[in-house]
């Protein structure tokens, strides 16, 4: 695991636990046609329970250039991709069922 990874997932939990989490658009459509009933709340459960084996991977935004981190945890019994930008608040970028596929980098 990165060395970094540690500080990053407390600063999400932290985020995450209190709330400070925007949605793209993108990001809520997605959860909306997940068709698990899970919603902006159970999203920022989903974030604030991250563990370090939930890590996949980091990529830079071609839009902003920052960091954007990617995690596969498991939710309602599936795999679920999870994208986000560590801002002043969280920004969850990506939210979907993972089909082993990567969706597009911007932001």
């Amino acid at each position: 695991m990165p060395k970094w990874l540690p500080m990053c997932l407390t600063r999400i939990r932290e985020l995450a636990g209190r709330g400070r989490v925007d949605f793209t658009y993108k990001a809520l459509r997605e959860l909306a046609v997940m068709g698990t009933g899970l919603d902006r709340e159970d999203a920022c459960d989903v974030l604030s329970r991250l563990e370090e084996d939930d890590w996949h991977s980091r990529v830079r935004s071609t839009g902003t250039g920052e960091w954007l981190y990617i995690f596969k945890p498991v939710v309602a019994e599936m795999v679920v991709y999870v994208k986000l930008a560590i801002r002043r608040n969280c920004l969850l970028v990506s939210f979907h069922e993972d089909e082993g596929i990567s969706d597009d980098e911007a932001s």
